[in-house]
């Protein structure tokens, strides 16, 4: 399920155990990448094993909530490739097992951190370039939880719900361009084998899929894989 010419995906979050498997299997299509991580020793592993051209590889070390640095980032792969086709945005952790007065307000900033500011981030400086292609896609994954509330989930579905929100109004804000801008809903992801939950090759096939022509008219949508 590949296009016929070669895109610019950018990668968050590339150096875990979903984002390795993401960037590799892009990256055989003969995809540019563009990863964006904070852990440099585990990105130079990831680029040691994608074994790419210099000049189909983008990676750098970043706090996604440097807005600056972001849209420094956004530049210099614009200039690098010419244009950027994708963002795949994995990076966002979990902080729950606390009821709402249990919680902490440091719990909850470090997830909308996690969650809706490196988002908020990611899409004012690469969403415009992306557009400009005319042929666009953001993914993201998420949970349930944001339309079925669970307890002692309240930081984490707050800050994923915002998150779903600003790539869903994206979706609708440069619908005309070509861009779509969807959320691929898993209940767990099955990192280990155990038969529960949903296995990254499953994800990573539902993107390969997203972005294929035929998923043109996919857009603004929580896609559930469970």
């Amino acid at each position: 399920m590949t296009n016929p010419s070669p895109r610019t995906i950018v990668i968050t979050g590339a150096t875990g155990v979903l984002g390795n498997l993401v960037s590799k299997t892009f990256a055989a299509q003969g995809h540019n990448i563009a990863l964006l991580d904070r852990d440099q020793i585990k990105l130079d592993v990831l680029t040691g094993d994608l074994n790419l051209p210099t000049e189909r590889l983008y990676a750098r070390t970043i706090d996604l909530l440097d807005a600056q640095a972001l849209r420094d980032s956004a530049e210099a792969v614009l200039s690098k490739f010419g244009s950027v086709h994708a963002l795949i945005h994995l990076v966002g952790g979990w902080t729950g097992g606390k009821t709402i007065p249990e919680a902490s307000a440091s719990d909850f900033e470090s997830m909308l951190n996690q969650h809706a500011w490196t988002t908020f981030n990611l899409l004012q400086s690469f969403a415009p370039h992306i557009a400009a292609s005319k042929w666009g896609r953001v993914l993201i994954v998420s949970m349930p939880v944001t339309i079925h509330p669970a307890a002692k989930m309240a930081l984490y579905a707050a800050a994923k719900s915002a998150q779903e929100s600003l790539v869903l109004t994206l979706a609708e804000e440069y619908k005309e361009s070509g861009l779509t801008a969807n959320v691929i809903h898993v209940r767990s992801i099955d990192v280990i084998g155990e038969g529960k939950g949903t296995t990254p090759a499953e994800i990573v096939s539902a993107m390969e899929y997203l972005f294929t022509d035929k998923a043109n008219k996919v857009n603004g949508a929580r896609i559930p894989l469970y």
